[in-house]
């Protein structure tokens, strides 16, 4: 089976790559994508890891940009690194100028909390902060954090620094990747038919169908628009790590037994971005 959307200790998952890896492998995934947030520097111990367990790697990324003054994020599978890497270097630094700003709210709000350390490649993201306040105790859960503070319209919430979808999908066009609409419906800033005409405008190549949260119906309407559309179908758990006390995530590794057959068509698609 397929997982075309999970998260490593690079940016907000709690799994190591190596042990993300161990993990799907011992679900059934035969092929994983790796897409971090904003960075790439997970890739390299997952594909070692990969190579033990005889699981296939796929190189992608979750860009974060901004539309309609929300965040929208964009997977781009199978990029240039070497093309891709400088420009995530800056985004990367958004957003820990973003959590730098989120921290001196919470500290006005009366809730003064330290990140942990993190190292080089690592993106800084709203559930580091979430984790931050559990362990202050000033919650009890990462939910409760983000239901009173780091929530969209949430007190100490900052919007990400400005960069459109046109932007976002040009460059990971630009870098061979192929761009890929994640989890439509979680999206707060305007309907997805009509956002979807403004993605498609922009060049985006495929629809994140199989989420977690997407209904039955919405997957059959997200089908439907790839259609119209001619757009590349894919599908993933959004796994960030297993659940615990302080945590809400329910997601699991190949939850959603996304078809194996969906990956070919997706290497084509970035075999005719770096032809042409």
């Amino acid at each position: 089976m397929l997982e075309l959307h999970c998260h490593t200790t690079y940016s907000d998952g709690t799994l190591t790559p190596s042990a993300l890896v161990k993990k799907a492998a011992q679900a059934g995934v035969k092929a994983l994508a790796i897409t971090d947030h904003d960075t790439l520097s997970g890739w390299d111990e997952a594909i070692a890891a990969a190579s033990v367990c005889g699981l296939e790697i796929v190189p992608g990324v979750e860009l974060s940009t901004v539309h309609n003054d929300r965040s929208l994020h964009i997977l781009g599978f199978y990029p240039n690194r070497e093309q891709l890497a400088p420009a995530l270097s800056e985004r990367l630094e958004g957003r820990k100028r973003r959590a730098a700003k989120m921290l001196a709210n919470l500290a006005a709000l009366g809730y003064p909390i330290k990140l942990p350390e993190m190292g080089e490649g690592m993106a800084p993201g709203r559930p580091h902060i979430a984790t931050a306040l559990v362990q202050a105790g000033y919650a009890k859960t990462s939910a409760e954090a983000f239901d009173r503070w780091l929530g969209d319209d949430g007190p100490a919430y900052v919007h990400y620094e400005k960069f459109s979808i046109v932007d976002g999908i040009t460059l990971l066009r630009n870098c061979g990747a192929v761009p890929v609409w994640a989890h439509a419906y979680l999206f707060r800033g305007g309907a997805v038919e009509e956002v979807l005409k403004e993605l498609v405008a922009a060049g985006l190549m495929g629809v994140e169908v199989y989420h977690p949260h997407h209904t039955p119906t919405q997957q059959k309407t997200l089908l439907s628009l790839c259609y119209q559309y001619g757009l590349l179908v894919t599908g993933g758990s959004d796994y960030h790590g297993p659940a615990n006390a302080k945590s809400t995530e329910s997601s699991t590794l190949n939850q959603l037994h996304v078809p194996l057959e969906l990956l070919n068509p997706l290497k084509i698609a970035a075999q005719s971005l770096r032809v042409g």
